[in-house]
């Protein structure tokens, strides 16, 4: 049963004490959500058939989505909710329908599909007769022992997605290095400045798809907001943190947010506070996002497109690799594998933990239930039942012969509904519910 969610309460926004080196990181985490499928396979893919004549539009994604994660950083910074519960606050029945799209765009597994069958290629080689669900299934043994090992899940979940990008972006960059040329470079630069040119041929929903996962995509721009009440900032400063239920009981509180007194004192917090989220979202999301997706591109255009080789489904990981090595010999095989593991086994683990977080959100604000089993325990539960679906749905598809791409490009039409729906909400949200001084320009 649904339940009528309280005013915002009236308090002081907490005072930003910290440099801002010392409160990175829920940019980096979004990072690590974000160089997934559309930056290591969607794109590559592209410009391994079309080479880097519409790689405008990978730019164009991520630069619109920075615009989108201002207003979802404003809203928790300022109010300490996730968008979630600003969203039900201007209509109950946003619940059902936010319930309905995490579903829907996340619940097929094609992040851990794809990281196993490049952990797969990098142990066995990718032609190895073990099944994709086994790979699946270590692959989500993974994520598990990073969010259920330590106490506090976000600190966790945050160190080991640094590392997988240190790891990705020196990676790339060694590789680039190695086998660029200038004239690449010179074509690269041209895809990014040839705006509006789409390839004949080239079906508008694909591009819709991969415009959506240049960038975190879909609901996954709204996880940021757990990111930042876990890291305490703004106003999250006042909501318990998420701790791991298996090793720690529950923190009481609430997950409704707050509404500071609109003095000259709390306005000023908040200009500083939004300060931190526009240098958090412009060097992490957008200059390393862009920079990320560049690199895998670059590879692409430098290894695959010159050969006219457009790999099979499943394969666009190992067939790079395999190309390298003709060039960095056995180095460029196993490294590129290796970014291939670190880049998507990150977004699964953040997809896991954001979705988790998302389902046991909207419970425990919305739903009365919801409320008595608590927010700790649901996040257990969903993350479980992700994991274990997850494992048992790549075996049903791969018996009926249905690649990992058909549940990655199935996410991003989802996504490209869902933020067709939320952008709209959260200048509503924002304008309607936050103080003047708070408010969009």
């Amino acid at each position: 049963m649904s339940v009528e969610i309280p005013p915002l309460q009236s308090a002081d926004l907490p005072e930003r004490k910290l440099p801002f080196w010392k409160m990175t990181g829920p940019g980096a985490v979004l990072v690590g959500l974000s160089i997934g499928a559309g930056e290591l396979v969607i794109w590559p893919l592209i410009v391994a058939q079309y080479g880097a004549t519409m790689l405008w539009g990978a730019a164009l994604g991520v630069f619109l989505q920075l615009w989108v994660n201002f207003e979802i950083g404003r809203w928790t910074v300022a109010t300490g909710e996730s968008s979630y519960t600003g969203f039900i606050r201007l209509w109950r029945g946003f619940a059902h329908a936010f319930i309905l799209l995490n579903v829907l765009g996340w619940l097929l597994p094609g992040w851990a599909r794809t990281s196993g069958s490049a952990l797969k290629a990098l142990l066995l080689g990718p032609d190895h007769p073990t099944p994709d669900w086994l790979w699946t299934g270590i692959t989500f043994l993974g994520v598990a022992a990073v969010l259920f090992g330590p106490k506090r899940i976000y600190a966790a979940m945050e160190r080991t997605i640094i590392v997988l990008i240190t790891i990705v972006v020196f990676g790339l960059v060694f590789i680039a290095l190695r086998v660029g040329t200038w004239e690449s470079l010179r074509e690269l630069g041209g895809g990014v400045l040839n705006f509006g040119h789409i390839e004949p041929g080239f079906a508008i929903k694909d591009f819709f798809s991969a415009l959506v996962f240049a960038g975190a995509g879909g609901t996954a721009n709204l996880f940021y907001a757990f990111y930042l009440r876990d890291k305490q900032i703004g106003m999250g400063a006042r909501i318990p943190i998420l701790m791991n239920p298996i090793r720690q009981r529950e923190e009481s509180g609430s997950q409704m947010g707050f509404v500071f007194p609109e003095t000259e004192e709390n306005t000023r917090r908040f200009r500083d506070w939004f300060r931190f989220i526009i240098w958090d979202q412009t060097l992490y999301f957008w200059l390393l996002n862009t920079f990320t997706i560049f690199l895998f591109a670059f590879g692409a255009l430098v290894v695959l497109h010159p050969q006219g080789i457009v790999p099979a489904s499943g394969r666009l990981i190992y067939d790079e690799a395999r190309i390298l090595s003709d060039s960095m010999g056995n180095t460029g095989l196993y490294l590129f594998l290796l970014i291939g593991v670190a880049t998507l086994f990150s977004t699964q683990m953040a997809l896991t933990d954001g979705v988790a977080r998302s389902m046991a959100d909207i419970f425990t604000t919305s739903f009365s239930w919801g409320k008595k089993v608590g927010y700790s325990k649901l996040y257990l539960y969903v993350a479980v039942f992700i994991i274990v679906f997850g494992t048992v749905l790549t075996a049903i598809m791969e018996a009926m012969g249905i690649s990992e791409l058909g549940f990655l490009f199935n996410a991003a039409y989802m996504g490209g509904f869902a933020m067709a729906l939320y952008t709209p909400l959260l200048l509503w949200m924002n304008l309607r519910h936050l103080p003047k001084s708070a408010r969009p320009k």
